[in-house]
């Protein structure tokens, strides 16, 4: 089988640095996206929040929920990789991620401590479907509609947990938000020794190192956009966002963007 053929069947990227390197960036320009919108322009955190009857953090969830829906669809639709394809689905997963994981620690009232809980039971219980529908969650073996649907569902309920575990961390835990990113990054180096030394599964680690990149995204771009008497930097979030979104873009021209393995490739 040529590489292109191993491109159509294969949609993800391969997992290399670069990915990971893209990945924590966009996991905190979803941090400061998600802000930008729910915060800075729906008012969420204003005195006159909700004021109008609208929840900010809903309205933006809604927003970008659609977005991610129909980049979904296309991603679905698609006969090969394509890296700006996915890396937008990826944004609009960690942009939806952090509105919804705001609406509901903050508007439903249950806080970070049961919002974790919450949305880690349901990342286990999307990897558990998973794998009982179709054998396996490796993401080498994505090549079905609904392995792919799988796999987005997956990712999404990641990147909120992701938020509602960064907003634990920096505010319930005491970390504040370099301390928190600290402690999710030690949390990755770990994973990494694990994955060189050990004979741990590598699907376990991946969807490990998956999850935790998302709290160290979402605790940098806190501290980028929250207000100095929170411990944050109070920079603009519109002008953080596009700063993240065109480092993401020139990382994706640069570093070598290629399709991931696929157990099909062996066939023929």
């Amino acid at each position: 089988m040529t590489a292109e053929d191993r491109a159509i069947l294969s949609k993800v990227p391969a997992v290399t640095l670069g990915f990971w390197i893209i990945k924590v960036l966009a996991t905190t320009l979803g941090e400061t996206g998600g802000d930008a919108v729910s915060m800075s322009w729906l008012g969420e955190t204003t005195p006159d929040a909700g004021a109008a009857g609208v929840n900010g953090y809903l309205v933006s969830t809604a927003i970008f929920g659609v977005v991610l829906i129909g980049l979904v669809l296309v991603q679905i639709r698609a006969q090969r990789f394509n890296p700006w394809l996915y890396w937008a689905t990826i944004i609009a997963s960690t942009t939806a991620g952090t509105t919804l994981a705001d609406f509901a620690t903050r508007s439903l009232g249950i806080g970070y401590t049961g919002g974790s809980a919450l949305l880690l039971g349901l990342v286990l219980a999307s990897l558990g479907a998973w794998r009982a529908t179709l054998g396996s969650v490796d993401v080498n073996q994505i090549h079905t509609p609904r392995a792919e649907i799988f796999y987005w569902l997956t990712i999404t309920f990641s990147q909120t947990l992701g938020t509602a575990l960064g907003d634990w961390a920096a505010d319930t835990g005491g970390l504040g938000y370099l301390g928190g990113a600290t402690l999710f990054a030690i949390g990755l180096a770990v994973l990494v020794v694990l994955y060189f030394t050990t004979s741990v599964s590598r699907v376990a680690l991946f969807w490990a190192a998956f999850i935790l990149t998302r709290p160290l995204g979402a605790t940098v771009g806190d501290f980028l956009d929250k207000p100095l008497a929170k411990g944050g930097l109070d920079l603009s979030r519109p002008l953080a966002s596009l700063a993240l979104a065109g480092a993401i873009g020139l990382l994706i021209l640069f570093l070598p963007q290629r399709a991931g393995g696929h157990p099909k490739a062996t066939e023929k």
